[in-house]
């Protein structure tokens, strides 16, 4: 199978690990990663810095090239302010699991004052939810249903989001990334 053939059944074959400029990753949940279709480019452009490489070679008509698989940017790129109101953003702060009976299964948000009665949808009014806790609270509030929230839902820092999502490893991490991924994590004696 040739690197094409299995990049097109693989999807992100050799994905690269991107760095800041700092070398601290862009995002932990979901990791920083570009193709290595990206990342090649990116080196041509003079954008990134090499720095580690899967053995795995790319050839063109006049060269071979190792893929990257750590990269780190020239330019540092300002972490945002405000950490985006998303629906993945708002299960990685309750920690992928139902805030009022801590299931990981069957996951939604729930609107804790119901829209119905003024609720909004923002930060501080939602939380992760199973479908059975959120159909048993319906439209009442979790008081009047009886249930009781294991967070007060707030909003988070991007810098919060960051370290949760490094509780979240993903399905495939490659062994150059490891040092750049957990350089901080307390070391077993």
């Amino acid at each position: 199978m040739t690197l094409q053939e299995a990049d097109r059944s693989h999807g992100m074959f050799y994905p690269a690990l991107v760095l800041n400029a700092d070398y601290q990753p862009l995002s932990y949940y979901p990791l920083s990663l570009w193709s290595w279709q990206q990342a090649i480019k990116a080196v041509f452009l003079e954008r990134v810095q090499v720095v580690c490489e899967y053995d795995q070679l790319v050839h063109s008509a006049r060269m071979a090239l190792r893929l990257p698989s750590v990269i780190a940017l020239k330019d540092y790129v300002s972490p945002p302010r405000r950490a985006a109101f998303t629906r993945f953003n708002v299960f990685l702060r309750d920690g992928f699991c139902c805030q009022y009976c801590g299931s990981d299964e069957e996951l939604t948000f729930d609107h804790v004052i119901p829209r119905s009665r003024g609720g909004r949808t923002e930060w501080t009014n939602v939380a992760a939810a199973c479908s059975p806790c959120n159909l048993k609270k319906a439209n009442r509030t979790p008081r009047e249903a009886g249930m009781r929230l294991r967070a007060k839902p707030h909003e988070p820092t991007p810098h919060e989001l960051h370290n949760l999502g490094r509780k979240f490893p993903p399905n495939f991490l490659h062994d150059s990334w490891l040092d750049y991924l957990y350089w901080d994590a307390e070391l077993e004696p």
